[in-house]
This record gives structure tokens, C-alpha cells and sequence, in this order.
């Protein structure tokens, strides 16, 4: 294994294609740079083509709630590249503060679709296209608000219950799809410092007081745990929920 001395990234996935989703966002644009500087060949994908992408990544657009539009994807992928083929799902969105008592059921499904059922169809489309062609990693990121805490003081019941989903996808597909080489696993980070953060700017303070270490995830941090997921570091793990919460939990 060799080490990119540019960005002291392991170069431990060469020869694979990576899809990762939600790579417009900032998650996801940073998991692309880490899985492109460790030599994948990356296709970023999001709703709409995504832009910002180091140069040598492919990009796509797909509406991952929609099945059609993720299968198509999934079989162009498949056609245009050959051996390995891994996904990461990192596309997910969260509803505003809404008190569960006053959310309408059209704001909880769409919160749902995104997350949960949009995460299902692209591992079922992505598992088509990896049939036959050896081991296979699905990585996708779940949430702490998952099973570990309940988030306060903002109201975020359908983020919550979407995310808990994705956690129990991970467990489910990994032992329907670990025979046959594809290992399945999720990451939980807890808050992490994107730019959708800052709307929350005035909860920052609380949210404060019970992180270990004084401050928010980096992306980084985040893509670098996804890396060692789709590694071969990460073997054995078929089922795994990597919680990377600064210790919030634990207060």
C-alpha cells in the first residue's frame, strides 16, 4: 500500500469505482475528495450534476427517491466500468424544528424518502450491478439521533426515525448480502461542521456542553471513517454502526 504524501491518504482502493450520493453537500463533497485521493475511481452523484469535484471524477445526476431514476443510474455505472463496484450513501436532508404533535405526514414522508427509502432503492439498484464481480462495500451514513440520543433542543422526529431506519437497513442487508461479498455497514457521527449547521447557530451553546472534546465533527473526520469502511482495514465488519460522536452520548 502506498500513501498519497499530498494528503496522507492511504492509496488503498485502487482499481475500484466508488458512487457516492449526496455528493453536492458537505459530507459528501469531502468523502469524494478522501476515496479519490485513495485512488478510487469516484462518481459523485447528487440530484443535480454536482460541480465542485477534483478533476477526475465523474459526475452524475439521479433523484435516489425515485427507483427508475436510481436503477438507470445504476446500470449506466455498471455498463460504463469494469470490476469492483462500491456506494457510498451520503445523500440526506432534515426537516426544520417542527414539534412532532404539529409535523404534517407530507413532512415526515419526505424526510423519509430521502433518507430511509432513498438509501433502500439505491442499495437494492447498486446490488444488481455488483453481482459477479467479486467483493463488494456499501457504506452509508446513519446519525447518533439514530439509537443512541434524542436530539434537544431542536424537534426533529422524522430525522430521527430515518435515520434509526438506516441503521437497521445496515444490520438487515448485511446478512441477507454478506454470503455473497458484499459487506454492508453504516457510520452514526454525531454534529459535524457543514454549512447546514449554522442554521442551528443559536442551539450551538447546549449542544456544547456535552461534547467531549469542545467542537464539532470535521467532514474530514467523517470521510476518513467511511474510507476505512470500504477498506480492506475493515474486512470484517458486516453489519458495523461506527459511532463518531465526540462522546455526546455518553454525557
Amino acid at each position: 500500500m502506498t500513501i498519497d504524501q499530498g494528503t496522507n491518504v492511504p492509496r488503498d482502493l485502487d482499481g475500484r469505482t466508488v458512487v457516492v450520493t449526496g455528493a453536492a453537500g458537505g459530507i459528501g463533497g469531502r468523502v469524494v475528495e478522501r476515496l479519490h485521493a485513495a485512488g478510487a475511481r469516484v462518481v459523485a452523484v447528487d440530484l443535480h450534476e454536482p460541480t465542485a469535484v477534483p478533476e477526475g471524477v465523474a459526475t452524475a445526476a439521479a433523484d435516489i427517491t425515485d427507483a427508475d431514476s436510481v436503477g438507470a443510474l445504476a446500470a449506466r455505472i455498471g455498463a460504463e466500468h469494469e470490476g469492483r463496484i462500491d456506494l457510498v450513501n451520503a445523500a440526506g436532508i432534515v426537516e426544520d424544528d417542527v414539534a412532532a404533535a404539529d409535523m404534517s405526514a407530507e413532512q415526515f414522508r419526505g424526510v423519509l424518502d430521502v433518507n430511509l427509502v432513498g438509501v433502500f432503492l439505491t442499495c437494492q439498484a447498486f446490488r444488481r450491478v455488483m453481482e459477479g464481480r467479486g467483493d463488494a462495500a456499501i457504506v452509508s451514513i446513519a446519525s447518533m439521533s439514530g439509537s443512541w440520543i434524542v436530539n434537544h433542543p431542536q424537534k426533529q422526529v422524522a430525522y430521527n426515525v430515518s435515520k434509526a431506519g438506516v441503521v437497521a437497513l445496515t444490520k438487515t442487508l448485511a446478512v441477507e448480502w454478506g454470503p455473497s461479498g458484499i459487506r454492508v455497514n453504516c457510520v452514526s457521527p454525531g454534529y459535524v461542521d457543514t454549512p447546514l449547521l449554522v442554521k442551528k447557530q443559536h442551539q450551538f451553546a447546549e449542544w456544547m456542553r456535552d461534547i467531549v472534546p469542545g467542537r464539532f465533527a470535521r467532514p474530514e473526520e467523517v470521510a476518513a471513517s467511511i474510507h476505512f469502511l470500504l477498506s480492506d482495514a475493515a474486512s470484517y465488519c458486516h453489519g458495523t454502526e461506527l459511532l463518531m460522536d465526540g462522546g455526546y452520548s455518553l454525557r
